[in-house]
C-alpha cells in the first residue's frame, strides 16, 4: 500500500529515517508479556486500560523533557497504567533502545515498542513485549511488505501493535493477520487530530474481524460482546471526557502520550486511568476546553 506524497513531509523524514536504520546483529527471541491479559487485569481492577507512553519529544510538541525513562514508566505503572509504550526512534523523539531495555527490566507490565520499523531486520534491535508496524509506512519501495514482517515478529515471540487510521487500513491490516488494531486519531497526510476518526472505524473494524474470523468460544470485548480484535484508541486522548468518548466508540485501551508526559506522570496517569464519568471543568471552562485542544494538538 503505497504512500507516495500523501504523507507529511515531517513525516516522510521520519520514514526515510527509518529506512536508513539498521537492525540487531543478532536474532532475538521474546518471552512476552501478555497485553490481553495486561488490559483484562485493569478492567477487573477497575481501571481503564491505559498504554501509557515514555516520550522524550516529538515534531508535533514544543520542548524535551530530560527525566530518567525508568523513574516516568515506574511513576506511570504506580498510577495505573496498564501497559508502557517507549519511543526508541533516536532523531525525531528522542528515544532509545537502551531506554526501553532498562524500562522493561525496571516494570512488570508489557512494554510496546514505538517505533518506525520498516525491515526485518530491525525487529532484532531490542527485546520488547510489542512492537507497532504502521501500515501506511509498509507496503512501499523500500519497506518490508506487512504480511512478512508481521510473521517475523511472531516468530520472534514478539506480539504485534498494527497501527491504522481508515477502514482500507483496518481491512489490510486484519488481512495480514493482525489481532491487535491501533486506530490512530491522526491523520499522517496533514497532522490534523480528530477523535471522530475511531468512532467512525472501529465499528468497521470489529464488523471486518468477526467476518474473517467468526467469534471464537469464551472471547468477549470490554462490553460483553463476541469478538477477535483488541482494539485500541491512539492520539488526541487529553482529558476524562475524551478518554470516555473513546471508551463509549468501544475502544479496549487507549494509547496516551503527551497528555501524560506534560506534569506528573502518576497523577496524569490516575486521572486518565480511573475516568468513569465526564470531566465537569472540560463541559464548562471555557480555559479548560483551550487546554484540551492544546493537548490534542500535542498528542
Amino acid at each position: 500500500m503505497g504512500t507516495g506524497d500523501e504523507i507529511d513531509p515531517a513525516v516522510r523524514s521520519i520514514l526515510d529515517a527509518a529506512r536508513e536504520r539498521s537492525g540487531g546483529d543478532e536474532r532475538v527471541d521474546v518471552d512476552a508479556r501478555s497485553l490481553p491479559d495486561a488490559f483484562a487485569a485493569a478492567e477487573a481492577d477497575g481501571r481503564v486500560p491505559i498504554i501509557a507512553e515514555v516520550k522524550p519529544t516529538s515534531p508535533t510538541t514544543d520542548g524535551e523533557r530530560a527525566d530518567d525513562p525508568v523513574e516516568l514508566a515506574r511513576e506511570m505503572v504506580a498510577g495505573g497504567a496498564a501497559a508502557l509504550s517507549v519511543l526508541t526512534e533516536p532523531e525525531h523523539f528522542g528515544g532509545s533502545t537502551d531506554a526501553l531495555a532498562r524500562v522493561r527490566e525496571a516494570v512488570d507490565v508489557p512494554v510496546l515498542r514505538k517505533d518506525f520499523l520498516v525491515r526485518e531486520a530491525q525487529l532484532d534491535a531490542v527485546e520488547s513485549d510489542v512492537v507497532l508496524l504502521i501500515v501506511r509506512f509498509l507496503d512501499e519501495p523500500g519497506t518490508d511488505d506487512l504480511d512478512d514482517l508481521l510473521a517475523a515478529a511472531r516468530e520472534r515471540g514478539f506480539q504485534v501493535l498494527v497501527e491504522t487510521h481508515s477502514e482500507t487500513e483496518v481491512e489490510r491490516a486484519l488481512d495480514a493477520g493482525a489481532k491487535i488494531v491501533g486506530v490512530n486519531n491522526r491523520d499522517l497526510a496533514q497532522l490534523d487530530v480528530d477523535l471522530a476518526t475511531f468512532e467512525s472505524v472501529a465499528p468497521a473494524a470489529r464488523a471486518l474481524a468477526g467476518e474473517r474470523d467468526g467469534y471464537r468460544d469464551g472471547e468477549e470485548n470490554r462490553d460483553g460482546a463476541d469478538g477477535s480484535v483488541t482494539l485500541i484508541a491512539e492520539s488526541g486522548i487529553a482529558t476524562t471526557n475524551d478518554v470516555e468518548r473513546m471508551r463509549e466508540a468501544d475502544a479496549d485501551a487507549l494509547l496516551i502520550g503527551s497528555a501524560i508526559m506534560d506534569g506528573d506522570v502518576r497523577e496524569n496517569t490516575r486521572r486518565l486511568a480511573t475516568a468513569t464519568e465526564a470531566d465537569p471543568a472540560a463541559e464548562t471552562d471555557p480555559a479548560a476546553e483551550t487546554e484540551t485542544e492544546t493537548a490534542r494538538d500535542t498528542q
